[in-house]
């Protein structure tokens, strides 16, 4: 049975490095066959057959790293400032194996070109044990207003 205290504690781990932003060790936290996938309709089934607002692999995610972090990226003129606040921590049903499915509730403010955005959502994430620790293999974010439009996303949730 998977360790709930061990797996909050992770989550936070991986909330801090998006407050900070330090995405170099956020990216760490990833498998190599990672996805991150924010839905753009409520059940959405999957990410091939519909839009998504984010649908990354680990390339992707690599990519927007290295535009992130580069000194002549647009994102650069502005500093970026998150908080994240995490509660409702639980163990989803998952199958038998190596993989803990993570359901959390999630409150995010970006602070992003003089502007403050509040992003509510339900993560979930699938973990892969390791040692003492986790990596994440894929990452889902439901937003409670996936249908409505969304400006662009300068860092992750």
């Amino acid at each position: 049975m998977a360790d709930l205290a061990s797996i909050e504690r992770f989550l936070y781990r991986e909330a801090d490095l998006l407050d900070r932003p330090d995405l170099d060790s956020w990216l760490a936290l990833y498998t190599e066959d990672a996805w991150y996938w924010i839905p753009a309709q409520e059940d959405q089934p999957d990410a091939l057959n519909h839009v998504s607002h984010v649908y990354d692999d680990r390339v992707m995610m690599e990519i927007r790293r290295r535009n992130f972090v580069h000194p002549r990226a647009s994102s650069k003129d502005w500093s970026v400032r998150c908080s994240h606040i995490i509660g409702n921590v639980r163990l989803a049903e998952s199958e038998p194996g190596e993989v803990i499915r993570v359901r959390s509730n999630q409150h995010v403010v970006v602070h992003y070109r003089e502007e403050q955005k509040l992003y509510a959502f339900t993560a979930t994430h699938e973990l892969i044990p390791t040692g003492d620790s986790y990596l994440i293999r894929s990452k889902r974010v439901d937003l409670i207003n996936p249908e409505a439009p969304q400006t662009s996303l300068v860092i992750y949730l």
